[in-house]
């Protein structure tokens, strides 16, 4: 089983890694790539929810705080995705 300190290796290893590939996104691709950012956070809503529901108290406990940070980033990605795709409408003349 790894120890505390390959575990977090491994996590700023990966936080470094996912910047890298995030700055190298062109503009026109954002909006897309949010929208499966978006899909993501859902999958880990039903994922929380499932947990949520648990016996275990502190499953329950954290899974509530999952389904919590979950839904904030749902709402918050799709939020963005609309404003971002407003941007590129174009305005009507009257």
């Amino acid at each position: 089983m790894p120890n505390i300190v390959e575990l977090l290796y491994i996590l700023i290893l990966a936080g470094f890694v996912g910047f890298e590939v995030i700055k190298k996104v062109t503009p026109t691709l954002h909006t897309p790539l949010m929208s499966a950012t978006n899909a993501i956070s859902g999958i880990s809503l039903v994922g929380s929810l499932v947990a949520a529901g648990s016996s275990h108290q502190v499953s329950q406990m954290l899974g509530f705080v999952a389904v919590t940070a979950a839904s904030i980033n749902v709402v918050g990605g799709f939020l963005i995705t609309e404003r971002m795709l407003k941007m590129f409408k174009r305005k009507e003349r009257k």
